[in-house]
């Protein structure tokens, strides 16, 4: 269920998150270290899971009782408001299937065209030309970046349902200083990709199992000005797509296995953290998650000491990623380019093979769900 608790308007949003959160711990939740705006509770009645975003809150639970009896406690101590079972939250729709949750964000897509104006603009079928290659010195700049630079932030927060197009937004987020009209040209193919799939959205569903396998891949030097790679990962809990990025790394590589490495100790610590979370919650996977790399050298450093000599320069993440590999908390293993999930997250792909792997992230249109 989704709820909104009616804060008083002169208590700032850091008051009012502790004064909930107090009353929280009174009622026998437990702050989850992992995510400071997660609350959860198991007793007798079931457990419940309460999420925070200032005065909005999801509530769920093992049990209705049990969520019931949560928020008659909270409406004792605060105006709330019931707005019954989870539909929308922070420009998010939420919209049940037969078999799970599609999270979308149509409503606020067509409010980010009618903003640029590209309401009547012919949709694209991918994000990105296979041939882009974006430069900090090409073309003239903007006369006025302030568009530029607020929708490429809405472009942030639609990667919430739309990971497909991560890659596209992350690549636009590097000229956020001095955008020029080729910047702005990618973020205008970007949108017509999205007013094609505006009603697109990820897909949720139930899952007997709680294995974790990642997907980690790299795109070595292709930034034209500096030569620095990008690199992307995309982790799954069971069948759901849970957490994924696409980001250009901070060093300059010497060779695709360094950069490959890199990319992997960055995946590694996201699974750290999301192994964390699922312990505090008393959900651990029954294996170690299996991490999924298409370098075979990079595969091979996580486990051979021999390596280590020339690999001096990136000794802290061989250390870290290895004493993982060690304890048995990861397994690295090779897979081949064509079923590497992560390319998505790297590099600008053929309609074919972007379609694809779009459906592998689990995003689909809600069509194509009827009847699931």
């Amino acid at each position: 269920m989704c709820v909104n608790c009616k804060r008083p308007f002169t208590q700032a949003p850091r008051a009012w998150f502790s004064r909930l959160s107090h009353y929280l711990l009174q009622l026998g939740f437990i702050s989850a270290k992992s995510d400071t705006s997660l609350f959860f509770k198991n007793d007798t009645s079931g457990m419940v899971f309460l999420l925070i975003y200032v005065d909005d809150i999801i509530l769920t639970g093992t049990t209705l009782d049990a969520i019931q009896s949560v928020a008659a406690s909270l409406h004792s101590q605060f105006a709330l408001k019931d707005l019954g079972d989870l539909s929308f939250f922070l420009g998010i729709q939420a919209t049940r299937t037969n078999n799970g949750l599609l999270l979308s964000q149509k409503r606020y897509i067509t409010n980010l065209l009618n903003r640029t104006k590209m309401t009547d603009d012919k949709p694209i079928a991918t994000p990105v030309p296979t041939s882009l290659k974006l430069s900090q010195h090409d073309g003239d700049p903007l006369s006025d970046p302030t568009l530029y630079h607020s929708v490429v932030g809405a472009l942030q927060y639609l990667t919430i349902t739309h990971p497909e197009i991560s890659f596209a937004v992350n690549k636009v987020c590097q000229f956020m200083q001095t955008p020029r009209e080729p910047h702005w040209s990618a973020v205008k193919r970007i949108l017509r990709y999205l007013k094609g799939t505006c009603s697109f959205g990820l897909f949720i569903q139930p899952s007997a199992t709680l294995s974790i396998h990642a997907y980690s891949d790299l795109d070595w030097a292709g930034c034209p000005d500096d030569r620095r790679s990008t690199h992307g990962y995309c982790v799954y809990l069971g069948p759901n797509l849970i957490s994924w990025s696409a980001k250009k790394q901070t060093t300059t590589s010497r060779s695709s296995t360094e950069a490959e490495y890199r990319a992997i100790a960055f995946v590694t610590t996201e699974l750290c953290w999301i192994r964390s979370l699922l312990n505090e919650l008393s959900l651990l996977p029954e294996c170690s998650p299996i991490l999924w790399c298409d370098n075979i050298g990079a595969t091979y450093l996580t486990a051979n000491p021999v390596f280590h000599a020339r690999t001096k320069h990136i000794e802290v993440d061989v250390h870290f990623v290895r004493e993982k590999v060690a304890k048995g908390e990861l397994s690295i293993r090779f897979i081949s380019t064509v079923d590497q999930l992560a390319d998505i997250m790297t590099k600008s792909l053929v309609r074919p093979r972007f379609v694809t792997l779009r459906s592998k992230l689990v995003v689909h249109d809600p069509a194509s769900l009827e009847g699931a």
